[in-house]
């Protein structure tokens, strides 16, 4: 798949119908090879679908990112996540990993890596917006919950 901002354009959408008013104001930003979304300012800790190239060809990554300057705020941005671990668990299973960033290790990360869709795919489209909003309501309220002030 080529970087094709109208895909993720076209997730966007159906994910702003997914999780509309659930959290409060969705933010976002398509960019060149994904779509970031967040509920709060800064956009440090954000949810996230994008294209990333690994050993095995290109991915599509779809999840929850923290990425911080610091891995120490990143390791207290994901705490309450890790303390909620099975709750997450129980609707997101066991394909999601908590750890450190593909390629970054500062960062951290609550996400799982699918087969990069061709870029013209409705289907894949939603399907993505569907599991990104899986992580936003399995994930969100843990966060706001333990709230660690440093967002």
């Amino acid at each position: 798949m080529s970087a094709e901002p109208v895909f993720f354009e076209e997730v966007l959408d159906a994910l702003t119908g997914s999780v509309s008013g659930e959290f409060g104001r969705l933010m976002s930003s398509v960019h060149r090879g994904g779509l970031k979304v967040w509920f709060d300012e800064p956009h440090r800790e954000h949810y996230e679908t994008q294209l990333m190239r690994t050993d095995g060809g290109i991915v599509l990554e779809v999840g929850f990112h923290c990425e911080h300057p610091k891995v120490g705020l990143n390791e207290a941005a994901i705490a309450p996540l890790a303390a909620g671990e099975s709750a997450w668990r129980a609707s997101l299973g066991d394909e999601p990993v908590l750890g450190e960033f593909l390629g970054r290790s500062t960062w951290r990360r609550i996400s799982e890596c699918w087969e990069a869709p061709e870029p013209d795919d409705i289907d894949a489209a939603i399907e993505v917006a569907e599991r990104l909003g899986d992580y936003i309501r399995a994930l969100e309220p843990l966060r706001r919950a333990g709230a660690t002030g440093v967002r």
